[in-house]
Order: C-alpha cells, then sequence, then structure tokens
C-alpha cells in the first residue's frame, strides 16, 4: 500500500479527488493538507509516495512547495493539477521533477488513467530497487568471503571501492567459527540461519564458508559470545541432532584482522581432538579445560601417539607442550600419577626409536619414577624426543601418502558427501587430525580445498556444457540448489546463471 497527500486549498477538490480514488479503488493510504506550507510540515516528518498538489493556493503555492522539496531531497512522485494551461507552469513543473501535470477540471478517466501509471512506476521502481539491494548484498557476501579467505584490504579496496562503500568491514569486531564433522550447512543452511535470527538478539552477519563451516561476525565487540555459543551448539543438538563445534575469536581492531581471524579460529578449532565432550573454544573456559581435566590425557596421548606413527616431529612437540603446560604448575595431581602418563608416553617413543634397547627403556623409566621434580621428568622426555628427531630425519614424514589418498578421492567422488569424519575414516585417522596434518601438507584447510575444487569443477561445466544449473548442481556434490547457487556467487561473485550468460 502507497501513501498520497492531496494539497488543496479547496475542501471540495480534496474530497472530489479523496472520492475519485476511492472510486476506483486505489489501495493507498490518503492525508490531506489545505495550502503549501501545511504539505511542507507534514512531509518533512512523513514520507509519502505521491503528492498531489494543485498550483494556486496561499502562503506557498504547488510550485514553491515542488521547489522546496527537491532543496531537501524529499524523494516521492509528484502529480500537479490545475486550472492554468500556461506553459510557463508546465516549464517549471517539468525543470522541478513533477511526473504529471493535470488540468482541471479533472476528466475522471484521465485522472484514473494517470494514477495507474504512477502506481506502476512505484512499483516499477520498487522491484529494481530491490535487484539493486539484493545485488549490493550478494557484493558484500563475495566480498567479506574474499577477506576472510585472505585477500588483502588493499585490492578489495581496488577491486570494489568504486562499486561501494567498504566502510561496513570496519564496523565488524568479533566472528564465531561454526563446524561440523558433516556437510550440515548444505543440508540444513537455510533452515539453520533462520532459527539464528530468532534466538540470536544482537547484530551480526551469517557467512558461509562451505558445507562444513559458517561465520557469525558480530558488530558489537562486548557481545556475549560463550552464551551464544553455548546456546548454538545446544540448539543444533537438540533440533538437528548435530554436534556444532563454536570457536570465539578475539576482538577485531583493525579491518586488515578480518583476514586472519579465520585462520586463529580454526587454530583453535583443532583443540576439539584434545578436549572431548566440549564443543566451545577461546576464552578462559576452554583454556581450563585443557589444563585441569585428567579425562582429556587419554586423547591427548592418541595424538601424540598419532604423530609418532606420522613422523610428524613439529605436531608431537605442540601437543608435547600441552601435557607439560597441563601438569607444570598444577598441585591437584599426585605425582604417581603424573610420572605414569608420561611412563606411557615412553612407551611410545621407545617403541618409535629404531635401535632402542628394552635396557635404555627400562633405566629411563626407573630415572622416571625416581625423579623428585618435574624438570627431571621433561629432561628424560626430552633426550627421548631428540632422538626422534634423528630417527625422523632419516625416514621423513608419512603423511604424504595419506593426503595424496584424500585428494584422489576428493577428484573422483566430489559428487559425494564429503565430510570429514568420512574421510578420515577411510585413512584411520582422527577428523581433527586429518584436517590439521592435510592443512600442514598442503597450506589449505580441508573443507576449503573440497568446496574450492567443487567450484572449479561447476565452472568448468558451465563453460563446456548445457546442462542444467539443477544438474550442474547434482553433479558437484550439492543436493540443495538453492546453497549451491549461494555458494557460486560468494566464491566468484556472480551467480551460476550470469557466469554462463557473460562467457557466451
Amino acid at each position: 500500500m502507497y501513501d498520497i497527500l492531496i494539497v488543496d486549498d479547496e475542501k471540495i477538490e480534496r474530497n472530489g479527488i479523496r472520492f475519485l480514488l476511492k472510486q476506483y479503488g486505489f489501495d493507498l493510504n490518503i492525508y490531506e493538507a489545505n495550502n503549501g506550507l501545511k504539505a511542507l510540515e507534514f512531509l518533512e516528518k512523513n514520507k509519502v509516495d505521491i503528492l498531489l498538489t494543485d498550483v494556486k493556493m496561499p502562503f506557498m503555492d504547488g510550485i514553491e512547495l515542488c521547489s522546496e522539496l527537491r532543496k531537501r531531497n524529499l524523494d516521492m512522485k509528484i502529480l500537479i493539477f490545475s486550472g492554468y494551461s500556461e506553459f510557463e507552469y508546465a516549464r517549471m513543473a517539468v525543470k522541478l521533477g513533477v511526473s504529471e501535470y493535470i488540468l482541471k477540471p479533472i476528466d475522471p478517466d484521465e485522472f484514473k488513467g494517470t494514477i495507474t501509471k504512477v502506481i506502476r512506476g512505484l512499483e516499477e521502481e520498487k522491484i529494481e530497487n530491490d535487484k539493486m539491494e539484493t545485488s549490493k548484498l550478494y557484493m558484500i557476501e563475495h566480498i567479506l568471503y574474499l577477506m576472510v579467505n585472505g585477500t588483502p584490504y588493499s585490492e578489495i579496496k581496488t577491486n570494489f571501492s568504486a562499486l561501494l562503500s567498504l566502510d561496513f568491514l570496519k564496523e565488524f569486531k568479533r566472528m564465531l567459527l561454526i563446524e561440523t564433522n558433516s556437510e550440515f550447512f548444505g543440508r540444513e543452511g537455510n533452515g539453520f540461519v533462520k532459527n539464528l535470527e530468532q534466538e540470536i538478539e544482537e547484530e551480526y552477519h551469517y557467512l558461509n564458508l562451505n558445507p562444513q563451516q559458517s561465520l557469525l561476525i558480530f558488530k558489537d565487540a562486548n557481545a556475549p559470545l560463550q552464551d551464544i555459543a553455548h546456546n548454538i551448539h545446544q540448539n543444533m543438538k537438540m533440533k538437528y541432532q548435530e554436534n556444532g563445534y563454536v570457536a570465539i575469536g578475539n576482538e577485531i581492531k583493525d579491518v586488515d584482522q578480518l583476514g586472519q581471524q579465520l585462520e586463529v579460529l580454526e587454530h583453535l578449532m583443532e583443540n576439539k581432538f584434545y578436549v572431548s565432550n566440549t564443543y566451545v573454544f577461546g576464552g578462559k573456559e576452554q583454556s581450563d579445560a585443557l589444563l585441569t581435566s585428567p579425562s582429556e590425557d587419554d586423547s591427548l596421548m592418541k595424538q601424540m601417539q598419532q604423530d609418532m606413527k606420522m613422523k610428524d616431529m613439529s605436531s608431537l612437540e605442540e601437543h608435547l607442550s600441552l601435557l607439560y603446560a597441563k601438569y607444570q604448575n598444577n598441585i591437584g595431581f599426585s605425582q604417581i600419577y603424573v610420572k605414569f602418563i608420561f611412563s606411557n608416553l615412553l612407551k611410545g617413543m621407545h617403541e618409535s626409536i629404531p635401535n632402542h634397547t628394552e635396557v635404555q627403556f627400562n633405566q629411563e623409566i626407573e630415572e622416571l619414577y625416581r625423579s623428585v621434580d618435574f624438570e627431571t621428568v621433561k629432561e628424560i622426555v626430552g633426550r627421548n624426543v631428540e632422538l626422534l628427531k634423528k630417527a625422523f630425519k632419516q625416514n621423513p614424514q608419512m603423511y604424504h601418502r595419506e593426503i595424496e589418498y584424500i585428494k584422489q578421492y576428493i577428484y573422483e567422488n566430489y559428487d559425494k558427501e564429503l565430510g570429514v569424519e568420512q574421510l578420515a575414516d577411510k585413512v584411520s585417522l582422527a577428523p581433527s587430525y586429518l584436517s590439521h596434518i592435510f592443512k600442514k601438507e598442503t597450506g589449505q584447510n580441508l573443507s576449503k580445498f573440497i568446496k574450492a575444487y567443487r567450484m572449479e569443477m561447476a565452472k568448468k561445466m558451465l563453460e563446456e556444457t548445457h546442462e542444467k544449473i539443477v544438474t550442474i548442481s547434482y553433479a558437484v556434490g550439492y543436493v540443495n540448489v538453492s546453497y549451491f547457487c549461494q555458494s557460486f556467487r560468494e566464491y566468484f561473485g556472480v551467480s551460476p546463471q550470469k557466469y554462463r550468460m557473460q562467457g557466451e
């Protein structure tokens, strides 16, 4: 429904126009003013879509009113009706942006046609404005996707600053990364987004990264992200029977940090392997979970056994540092328990060091249990770490084979669901460990690698075949066609249909 303001100093004229508008069934909210000055006061406080004004009125005539509206940049369709047919009035009306000039006495049929034409113009403008707004939103999505995936702000400015203001990037202050082990966002994305809108009161921007990862980007640096993160996990568990993991980022103080935050969040997310039954990472709560729970020792030990199996020395040292940090200053554990933990670690090292005799192993275990402080424990473990380094240097890392297998599997099965959990089963690794070594080997996140390959295959099909968009969507592993179109648009900056048209 549109709003119209009728301006005429004659009450009978205003009533006549109101009658015609009702008579012809125009769906309009009708307001009135009896002179130009009153109309201007009304329009400064209220927005209308159509102004229908007489020319000759006391205090301020119709032409003066139009002039004042133009000075104030008040946008509306303006129709002038007058008993004067002089060319000068018509010329001034056109100059002031008047849409129609109607002569009195008003002919009902002409009036109906004019109002119909104006309303049709408003509807066409609305459609065009909606298209422009949608196009702007798509561009914002594409820019954000580029930024969080490492494109420098300087490059973004060069490519996009002429098309729209980039000030919106400076408004973002915090990020949450939501991650699953299945392709959850490809299946439930739209419903999940609507559900988030109902659950989260704070202002945020939702950005899907791939079928397994999405970001929430907040404008308020003080938003209660711990509470929001826990609510998201609970919501996903209850409504979708999906384990959602959430990593909480630090405050973003500079627009360039947008490009670094995703890497920080993904690093935080790796902690999900070390702490079972924990789904929110970041902040003091997560640090406490890592440093105080004895039940997580088994996860860390398994991780280090995996490191030794894969000859991944840097990961072993990183995980060993976590174990040291846990027991270094924590007086809540007995000496016997701590020594038992590290004796198990020494056993794993002994089995991974060539020519390390049983006699040497037993001597070190005895030395470990006779130790009187934690520094001695670290020294004994450190000696074995050095032996491992020498052994691994002679026979380098083994995980290259597993990663090549996974890549080949992706190339041959990109039309199927490729959750990290499913892929990890193929090489008998934990999902988080597969993600870790994949990034180490390729320099790229596993989920990002899968999306990039699927997008390139989709682009190739658009260029080389005449297959329907829905067929291409299924062919590259997206059963949700609208989600495929959204992902393609975020990745390439245009929809699949537009990309195909550009190439023709």
